[in-house]
């Protein structure tokens, strides 16, 4: 299957809708997420992944508008911040968020953190399977979520996650998280799959001259190939287009091992990473 993919490769969720593997991650891209965002569509991407707490999903409605794209063709996701947690509160953010993207539907609503507490959590997961009910958002899912916050949701008996999206690389491979979510029909999706840039290990460069691509499609192949769905950000139209250079390659299963040799675990995280929150 990985030789196969491209950049209009999809995955169909537990919601019965398909995601692009790739997409594009904005995170603290406010002045320059209209360009960033258009750069990307225009390259091929067909998938953004925002949040209310970016203050930018006006710009990437914007971009979805300049592009000519049909609105189905393009694959919207936005998130909500523990700051907001709660039923009302959510139930008015989804109408805020569609009112900002200038959209009618939102393909994929997340729970951006665990921080809020379990009784806010749940109230929060209640509020978007009621949007979804309604019409407003098409897949629900969470973000930093740990096997046991999950757990909360399926002993109320709830539909469970589409989406788990997590800090996810070769350094920071969260593996009882991912074991979990492949276990319960739960795409993961990777943030910060390249690292943030942060190419100190030799391997990178080692693969990335074997294969004649550089660290970052190295890395974003890896999370291909591993199954996620990686999110890798840029603010630089070259840079974007770059990094969904990767269909041309694979990455042969010792180099995966490789790879996979650098887990740190924990410690390997480079972001807040809340997983383990209570």
């Amino acid at each position: 299957m990985a030789g196969k993919l491209t950049l209009q490769s999809v995955v169909r969720l537990s919601s019965g809708f398909d995601i692009p593997l790739l997409g594009l991650g904005v995170y603290q891209n406010i002045e320059e997420c209209l360009p960033a965002s258009l750069a990307a569509l225009n390259a091929g991407y067909r998938h953004i992944d925002s949040a209310v707490m970016y203050r930018n999903e006006d710009q990437v409605g914007e971009a979805l508008k300049q592009s000519k794209l049909k609105r189905e063709e393009v694959f919207l996701t936005t998130k909500i911040s523990s700051r907001y947690h709660g039923y009302d509160t959510t139930a008015k953010l989804v109408d805020t968020s569609l009112a900002k993207f200038g959209t009618n539907y939102i393909d994929l609503y997340l729970i951006h953190d665990p921080l809020s507490g379990k009784a806010k959590r749940l109230d929060t997961w209640k509020a978007l399977v009621d949007a979804k009910k309604a019409g407003k958002i098409r897949s629900i899912g969470v973000s930093n979520y740990s096997g046991k916050h999950i757990d909360e949701i399926k002993a109320e008996g709830l539909e469970l996650p589409s989406v788990n999206q997590i800090e996810l690389h070769p350094l920071c491979q969260q593996k009882p998280i991912v074991e979990y979510c492949k276990a319960n029909g739960i795409l993961v999706e990777a943030y910060c799959p390249i690292i943030r840039g942060q190419f100190d290990q030799p391997v990178f460069h080692e693969l990335a001259s074997k294969y004649k691509k550089d660290p970052a499609q190295v890395l974003i192949r890896w999370s291909l190939q591993k199954g996620f769905s990686p999110l890798p950000k840029s603010a630089h139209a070259e840079r974007i287009k770059s990094n969904a250079d990767v269909y041309d390659f694979e990455l042969s299963s010792e180099d995966v091992a490789k790879l996979d040799a650098l887990d740190k675990g924990d410690a390997g995280a480079i972001s807040w990473n809340p997983v383990n929150a209570d």
